[in-house]
């Protein structure tokens, strides 16, 4: 029997939404992003994961943790890496 690894996400439980930047106030993911996580491939996540650090910096004080946020997306895309 084999099983598949997890998919890997930035979600850092905070799940709301910043309605100006249309991205959650946790991960900096969009909703449409967000509902299509898991039908992506490992590369349409990597594409996503590398926007977020900017998405999360133009959030400024209405993101939820942003060095949290920073370190866990600079962790996921070190991960894919190797």
């Amino acid at each position: 029997m084999s099983y598949s690894r997890p998919i890997k996400s930035p979600c850092l439980r905070v799940c709301a939404v910043d309605g100006r930047a249309n991205a959650c106030r946790g991960c900096g993911r969009t909703l449409k992003e967000i509902a299509g996580w898991g039908a992506m491939s490992d590369g349409e996540r990597d594409d996503v994961l590398r926007l977020l650090p900017a998405r999360i910096e133009a959030l400024g004080e209405r993101a939820s943790n942003r060095d949290e946020a920073l370190a866990k997306i600079a962790e996921l895309l070190s991960d894919r890496a190797h």
